[in-house]
């Protein structure tokens, strides 16, 4: 008698298991599920392509710094010298001719060169 109550219990305790793990994988092939779960791992390939970006801009930030030390980038200019002042519009030649046309509700300007 104990025999066939052991043996009905672990039957009816397997059904039990095996039921439950079939209604989980049917629920996480619901259409609903799926799309949750894709957009769960979009999220984390964001963050993923996130941090490799902030990797590289950090990379790319410390190599600039190095190759501006080895180049000498970075050092303040010599003492005495300075630069140029910058050169005015006369210093380039005469400013184009400006001219403004008008079609309908619409003003146009442009920058006409005498020279050409």
């Amino acid at each position: 008698m104990f025999r066939r109550t052991f043996w009905f219990t672990a039957g009816a305790a397997a059904g039990v298991w095996a039921t439950t793990k079939v209604h989980r994988k049917i629920q996480q092939l619901t259409p609903e599920s799926l799309a949750a779960q894709a957009a769960n791992k979009a999220v984390e390939a964001g963050h993923r392509l996130k941090d490799f970006a902030l990797d590289v801009r950090a990379g790319m930030a410390q190599r600039e710094a190095e190759l501006g030390e080895a180049l000498g980038l970075e050092a303040a200019p010599p003492e005495g010298r300075e630069l140029p002042d910058p050169r005015g519009r006369t210093a380039l030649g005469p400013a184009p001719h400006q001219t403004t046309t008008t079609f309908s509700s619409r003003t146009i300007s442009y920058n006409r060169n005498e020279d050409h």
